[in-house]
């Protein structure tokens, strides 16, 4: 019986050494790098609530089984030796990695619940928007979705948003930093009243456009439309002036001007029957609507299924992309 229970023992042990020495090489690994980030044994060991002396022997430890040293050490400072330069950069990924691996698989398992904060422009205030969102609360209903219609490009980091809805010509016209999925086009395109158009006319081409009262964002004076033959260049008669473009809309669905305002707020309900495109061959924009979140290696779950949800309601494919051709702003 004794030597029967040696002959499983000495396996199993010898077994448990192997598995113990690879558990402390990933533990040496995970002190070095906090050692060359700190820039110090002293300030490694407070962080990882350590004895200094643990600290070092953890670094011995990967130098002995290397067999190169890695830092340069004196009474005063330490500093990485061109091996050890090299190590500890591919020892950051590799961390970075099993990290990232390890976050998404115990997400697997988990429900997407939380607040998700949400900025969208007020041009897209649409029936698709509500439907998308009906459907999302059905499929995710621990998730509250705390939604802001607003026309600027919020900081989402220092504002607190988790991801935008916005309208853009290309990307590099979003904010830097940022993660930007394409999603579908949105034109911006002139717009006017069915009671408008039968009280003052329709316009058929450009320049008649300077013969009508016109609802504008901020202090514009002039249009740009893309003709076939390039830009054209209309001076305005204005009679109001909002500050977003979901104000544009329902001020042109009243009758009171001509205004531009995106193809989405077509599908909305409240638009469809009262607003008639005017010269829908030349757009004031070509746009495109992007759902933007911020670059992060591990994207909390709420907003990767808000992300991938409504990706998969507009059956888009498009991979993203992450903007870095612009200064980030407000």
């Amino acid at each position: 019986m004794y030597r029967d229970q040696l002959h499983w023992t000495a396996p199993l042990e010898s077994w448990l050494q192997r598995s113990r020495t690879k558990m402390d090489t990933l533990n040496s690994i995970k002190t070095f790098r906090q050692v060359v980030e700190s820039g110090s044994f002293v300030a490694a060991a407070e962080r990882l609530d350590m004895s200094t002396a643990a600290v070092s022997k953890h670094v011995m430890h990967v130098e002995e089984r290397l067999g190169v040293r890695l830092l340069n050490r004196n009474s005063r400072s330490l500093s990485l030796t061109e091996p050890g330069r090299l190590y500890f950069e591919r020892c950051k990924t590799i961390l970075e990695e099993l990290q990232s691996t390890e976050l998404e698989l115990g997400a697997l398992g988990r429900v997407a619940r939380g607040t998700l904060r949400v900025s969208v422009p007020s041009a897209i205030s649409g029936q698709w928007l509500a439907d998308f969102l009906a459907e999302y609360r059905h499929r995710f209903p621990e998730v509250l979705v705390d939604l802001s219609f607003e026309d600027r490009f919020v900081n989402l980091v220092d504002e607190g948003y988790d991801l935008a809805l916005r309208i853009a010509s290309n990307p590099e016209a979003l904010p830097a930093g940022l993660i930007a999925r394409s999603l579908r086009p949105a034109k911006l395109c002139l717009a006017a009243s069915r009671e408008y158009v039968k009280d003052r006319g329709q316009p058929k081409t450009a320049t008649d456009l300077s013969h009508h009262d016109f609802v504008t964002v901020g202090s514009m004076s002039s249009l740009s439309l893309l003709g076939p033959n390039g830009r054209i260049h209309i001076p305005l008669h204005v009679v109001l002036r909002h500050r977003s473009m979901g104000e544009v809309a329902n001020a042109v669905a009243a009758g009171i001007g001509i205004g531009a305002v995106s193809t989405l707020i077509f599908e909305h309900r409240a638009f469809k029957q009262l607003l008639v495109p005017i010269l829908p061959e030349c757009p004031v924009r070509e746009a495109m609507l992007y759902v933007v979140y911020a670059s992060r290696r591990l994207v909390p779950l709420k907003i990767r299924t808000f992300v991938d949800f409504i990706i998969e309601s507009l059956g888009t494919s498009a991979s993203p992309q992450h903007i870095r051709a612009v200064e980030a702003t407000s």
